[in-house]
């Protein structure tokens, strides 16, 4: 249960978005140059047995004047501390581009460190991480190049990358959460035990069906792969169509749990 010894104030999570009645917690880590909002809709639409839980990183939105993390095994290890007190009963994670690479990197932060599980990993639109790097880094092109890139991905609106003050805002956070990823080297470990559902988009150049698929060495569990049409943005478009699968996806875990209460 939501205990007394939880805090009431936490930066990474909105404790006033959590009533503690529900019977998984889904933590939502976002791609780079997000924030928690994305996912603040998601609530409403999901099963009310499942409590959504965006997660907001430092640099943005309400951390706005934090530094963001440049290094993925820094960032999960700080989030994987900060997370820690909510993680009381059943949890899932989920998160597309770098939050994928961030929840697996916390995932197995968390059983190497503290001997626990989420019941569920849903990641989208992130070659699996033990596959070598197969395009040039960007983060630290020169900035006329850098946007470009980011027009190229059609992950940042267009209002922000041709005005200049938002431009000056939010690069910063998009270069420290580009290195996150392009400084990553996977270390070598087991597989994760809990199941693991990828997605994808059906038309992203830049991560193939075949680059999601792999994912499935990193379970010992169940594995699924569901690919929606768009490009790498694609659960932008297709998002109820994506939480219709999600909810999907966690309807055997969330019987599972009620089961056993």
């Amino acid at each position: 249960m939501h205990g007394p010894s939880l805090p009431d104030k936490n930066r990474w999570i909105e404790t006033s978005r959590l009533s503690g009645r529900a019977t998984l917690r889904l933590f939502c880590f976002p791609w780079s140059g997000a924030g928690a909002s994305v996912y603040y809709k998601w609530a409403g639409t999901l099963p009310p047995e499942i409590e959504v839980c965006p997660v907001q990183l430092p640099g943005r939105e309400s951390r706005l004047n934090e530094t963001a993390f440049t290094s993925l095994e820094a960032l999960a290890a700080a989030a994987g501390a900060a997370l820690r007190p909510w993680l009381d009963r059943p949890f899932a994670f989920f998160g597309h581009s770098m939050g994928a690479l961030v929840s697996f990197e916390i995932a197995r932060w968390l059983r190497r460190l503290h001997g626990l599980s989420p019941a569920h990993l849903l990641v989208s639109g992130h070659t699996a991480p033990h596959l070598p790097r197969d395009y040039e880094p960007i983060h630290a092109l020169p900035e006329p190049e850098f946007v470009a890139e980011l027009r190229r991905l059609n992950g940042t609106p267009e209002a922000v990358l041709s005005h200049e003050e938002l431009r000056a805002l939010i690069l910063p956070v998009l270069r420290a959460d580009f290195s996150v990823c392009e400084t990553y080297v996977y270390p070598a470990d087991e597989p994760l035990a809990c199941p693991i559902s990828v997605f994808g988009g059906l038309q992203d150049t830049d991560v193939s069906r075949e680059k999601l698929e792999a994912w499935r060495e990193q379970t010992t569990g169940s594995f699924s792969l569901r690919m929606f049409p768009g490009d790498h943005f694609y659960l932008l478009a297709a998002q109820h169509h994506l939480l219709r699968a999600i909810a999907l996806e966690l309807e055997p875990t969330i019987r599972s749990l009620n089961q056993k209460t």
